[in-house]
């Protein structure tokens, strides 16, 4: 079902904090949001993060004031899209997601193909429900998740890309994929009480692409149940980070040349919850990814709990 808010409530901006996240989208040549935000959201509280501050401590803080945001906007890639949406739904507020990162894919999924598109949502006051999936690890607190967590070789991926982050990130990555190719070992997991050795785990929110592997963009809005795709370690570690691949041509290139995953070594499930024992190799790190977030855990292993919930959200963006 479609949401709706009163149309032209939020016009101009009326009532809308944006936090703006300079950092995200630093891989791409995107144009500055400064000029499109004092015309189309000129009485919108617009925050620019600064270098330690924390996303929540600004949503506190503005929640807190005599005038407290009837609206939480992030302009960003998907790590702080997630966390914003983690937020708005602790503070009840609809979230506007303005993309603004390299991928973007909570968004692209939404529609909401540019900064233009979500603010025409907003002034249309067309809002659409998410469901979202919490995912606990150990006894942490939940956290908010909207494309995919993932254990096993992405994590490693994204771990050694951070760790060449100086480098920037085309380069970076292409350093991070050659660390990865002479390192990545597989893990073992526990998943209804069977044991696996497995290269990688993907739990995506929602049904997804079941020609993927690396599921990193969810497929809709809606969300009733995980889609999870685990990569058992029956094959090499070239085939392991190809299966990370999540762009159809990309997959397709790799299939052509047999480098892809064999589709006998790759489980799926479809359910409502997952509870994973994750336990690496003597080591190698304990971490997991969400919307590409990166977790480190204690080195003997964690526990990765994951629910969907349904219509957990309300996001501003436009449905033909």
């Amino acid at each position: 079902m479609e949401g709706s808010s009163e149309v032209g409530a939020h016009a101009r901006g009326r009532g809308v904090l944006v936090v703006r996240n300079a950092q995200s989208g630093t891989a791409v040549v995107r144009a500055d949001p400064a000029e499109v935000f004092a015309t189309r959201l000129p009485e919108a509280d617009v925050h620019e993060l600064a270098e330690g501050e924390e996303l929540d401590d600004v949503v506190a803080a503005a929640m807190a004031s005599d005038r407290p945001p009837e609206v939480l906007g992030v302009y960003g890639g998907d790590g702080s899209v997630s966390r914003m949406a983690h937020l708005a739904r602790r503070h009840d507020r609809p979230l506007l997601a303005l993309p603004g990162g390299t991928f973007n894919h909570f968004a692209r999924a939404l529609g909401l193909t540019d900064v233009e598109a979500a603010i025409d949502a907003l002034e249309a006051g067309s809002t659409v429900p998410v469901g979202v999936v919490d995912a606990i690890a150990d006894d942490d607190e939940a956290v908010t998740v909207l494309n995919v967590v993932s254990v096993g070789a992405y994590p490693e991926l994204i771990g050694e890309r951070e760790r060449r982050s100086s480098l920037g990130k085309w380069l970076g990555g292409v350093a991070a994929t050659w660390a990865a190719l002479r390192s990545t070992e597989p893990l073992t997991i526990v998943v209804g009480g069977k044991r696996a050795r497995v290269w990688s785990v993907f739990v995506s929110v929602g049904r997804n692409d079941p020609e993927r592997v690396a599921t990193m963009q969810r497929q809709a809005a809606e969300a009733s149940v995980l889609d999870v795709r685990i990569h058992h370690s029956r094959g090499s570690r070239v085939r392991a980070l190809a299966s990370l691949a999540f762009g159809k041509r990309t997959a397709a290139v790799l299939r052509a040349v047999g480098l892809f995953p064999r589709d006998a070594d790759i489980e799926r499930l479809v359910v409502r919850e997952l509870e994973l024992r994750v336990t690496p190799q003597p080591g190698r790190p304990s971490v997991f990814v969400h919307d590409g977030e990166l977790e480190e855990r204690d080195p003997g292993g964690f526990r990765l709990r994951c629910a969907v919930v349904p219509d957990a959200l309300r996001v501003y963006a436009l449905r033909v």
